[in-house]
C-alpha cells in the first residue's frame, strides 16, 4: 500500500501546489484590486447594448451576426499554424488539400462578404 501511496505522491503535491497558488492569485485580486467605478467602467463595452437591461429587450442581431462570422474564420485560420509548423515534411497531397481548404475559405468569405453580412448600416 504505501508504493502506491508513493506513485501518487507526485499528483498529490502537484494538486495541492495548484489549489495554494490559486487560491494565493484569487486573495491577491481581492487585496489588491482597485474599485473605483465611474460611468465610462460601467456603460455598454462593445455589444451596443446595456448587459443589465430586461432580457426580453429587442436587440440587434448584426452584431452577433459579425461575431459569429469572426470566430468561424479565426478558428478556420487557427487551422492554418499546424500545418504551417510542419510544412518542410509534408507531400504534395497535405499541400494541395490546404489549398482546397484555402479556396473553400476564401469563397465563403466572398460570398459573405457580397450578401452584405459584413457592412454595418
Amino acid at each position: 500500500m504505501g508504493d502506491l501511496l508513493r506513485d501518487y505522491l507526485p499528483i498529490l503535491i502537484f494538486l495541492g501546489l495548484a489549489v495554494v497558488l490559486g487560491g494565493a492569485m484569487l486573495l491577491a485580486a481581492v487585496v489588491v484590486a482597485v474599485r473605483n467605478p465611474d460611468p465610462e467602467k460601467l456603460s455598454a463595452y462593445e455589444c451596443g447594448f446595456n448587459a443589465f437591461d430586461d432580457a426580453r429587450m429587442k436587440f440587434d442581431v448584426r452584431f452577433y451576426l459579425v461575431s459569429i462570422l469572426f470566430i468561424i474564420f479565426d478558428l478556420e485560420v487557427a487551422f492554418l499554424f499546424p500545418w504551417a509548423a510542419s510544412f518542410a515534411g509534408m507531400s504534395m497531397a497535405a499541400f494541395w488539400s490546404m489549398m482546397v481548404f484555402l479556396a473553400v475559405l476564401t469563397a465563403g468569405f466572398v460570398y459573405e462578404w457580397r450578401k452584405g453580412a459584413l457592412e454595418w448600416q
